[in-house]
């Protein structure tokens, strides 16, 4: 079988390392120039990105978090090796790897970092759905021609070019289906390329947990195990009954995924399903008066988000995280779609007012869903009076947009911190409606 060299992309035949560069880096497989659906994953990226811009940190582990109350955003794969993981709470891993390098995430250089990635794979592919800031499937159909090579030869020379001209590592997985693209990236990691072709899918699934595949969580896990059902190939020759009792209406699907099989296609466009901002404290908070004033700062980042991004919320999330790690959300949907700190405060302080119980808590978060276009923002509803003659915004709606747009002009002159109203500090009155 014909292998290519990862490292120069040059052919080669009967050879263990690659004739022109020696590099043991070769890529064969049955089905390697038949398949077109790649996952590509930026190795380690926050971590890498910070090593790339600063040689001395190199040859050491870096862990990249918040305090010691935080938890990891990731970590390289020197601190890996000690244990270290994403998640994980930032005292387990200083415990784990007490050597570690520790930096605070700079997601502005990150996000710069990863449109370089993303302008890169459109050069591959209009047809690229990103994941995340690191991370995008990429349908390579068709590309052949326009290449001239075949799209496993493409992207092993992508990852060559992202190594040369951006300074840090992607690992590919090749498949005919996304999920299977998704698990071959993880499987050769950093710098991997790994296929998992259609005639080995089944085999290769069978014998991992049914937490490998997507839409799977620690709830569902449980009630398949209470069933008996633990590895991917029990759910495979499950009856549909059992199935349908432990996962619902996801039944048809995950039997579907258990069989290798995943119709998904990959979408150029993945709409922003939510906007968020969450605080971790440096000790717990139990009282509502005092995490008050966190949601109100909170609520001002998500509105700018909005704002920047152009959308608006027509519901609001409360993310409460306790001294045990447990989580807490609230939801309140079906609002007038806004992109207002005041109204998204009004809408989640009943909710932070509910669940403070004498619980303490560590972590605080806020976002805003169900999005829409801004233009459909803040223009009044059945409250607000706005159906009236003319169908105007409200005085008091008007009023709330003008300072908030007064505050934000002022802010994006001098700077984030230049002026806060006393309500970030101390209590929060109600916007005008």
């Amino acid at each position: 079988m014909t292998a290519f060299c990862r490292d120069c992309c040059t052919g080669q035949a009967g050879s263990t390392r690659c004739r022109a560069c020696g590099s043991p880096r070769l890529l064969s497989h049955p089905e390697r120039d038949r398949l077109t659906i790649a996952h590509v994953d930026c190795d380690a990226f926050y971590a890498t990105v910070e090593k790339r811009d600063d040689p001395s940190l190199r040859d050491r582990p870096l862990i990249i978090g918040g305090g010691t109350r935080g938890v990891v955003a990731t970590a390289c794969y020197l601190a890996r090796i000690s244990g270290v993981h994403s998640a994980m709470p930032m005292f387990q891993a200083l415990k784990a790897c007490p050597d570690a390098v520790v930096l605070r995430p700079d997601m502005e250089k990150y996000a710069r970092v990863g449109r370089e990635v993303r302008r890169m794979m459109l050069d591959l592919t209009p047809l690229v759905e990103p994941v995340s800031i690191d991370e995008a499937f990429l349908d390579l159909s068709g590309t052949e021609r326009l290449h001239g090579a075949s799209p496993a030869l493409t992207l092993a020379r992508f990852a060559a070019r992202v190594e040369r001209e951006i300074g840090i590592t992607v690992s590919i997985g090749l498949s005919d289906a996304k999920f299977l693209a998704k698990i071959a990236s993880d499987l050769d990691k950093p710098r991997g390329f790994a296929i998992l072709g259609r005639a080995e899918a089944v085999e290769f699934l069978a014998g991992r947990p049914v937490s490998i595949l997507p839409g799977i969580g620690q709830a569902a896990r449980a009630r398949l195990a209470e069933r008996g059902i633990r590895l991917v190939s029990d759910i495979a020759r499950a009856d549909p009954r059992t199935l349908h009792a432990a996962l619902g209406r996801d039944a048809g699907r995950l039997l579907a995924l258990a069989r290798g099989d995943d119709l998904r296609p990959v979408r150029p466009e993945r709409d922003t399903k939510s906007v968020s901002a969450e605080t971790t404290f440096s000790a717990d908070i139990a009282a509502f008066e005092a995490l008050r004033p966190i949601l109100w700062r909170l609520c001002e980042k998500v509105s700018g988000r909005l704002k920047r991004q152009g959308l608006a919320a027509a519901n609001v999330t409360l993310k409460l995280k306790d001294s045990a790690f447990r989580l807490r959300t609230r939801t309140r949907g079906g609002l007038a779609p806004t992109q207002l700190a005041a109204r998204l405060f009004a809408d989640s302080e009943p909710l932070l007012r509910e669940a403070c119980d004498g619980t303490s808590f560590r972590l605080l978060g806020i976002g805003g869903g169900d999005l829409c276009d801004a233009v459909h923002a803040d223009r009044g509803d059945l409250i607000d009076g706005s159906l009236t003659a003319g169908g105007r915004v409200p005085e008091g709606l008007a009023r709330t947009v003008r300072r908030e747009a007064a505050l934000d002009r002022l802010r994006e002159k001098f700077g984030a911190g230049a002026i806060q109203r006393g309500l970030a500090f101390t209590a929060v009155p109600r916007p005008e409606r």
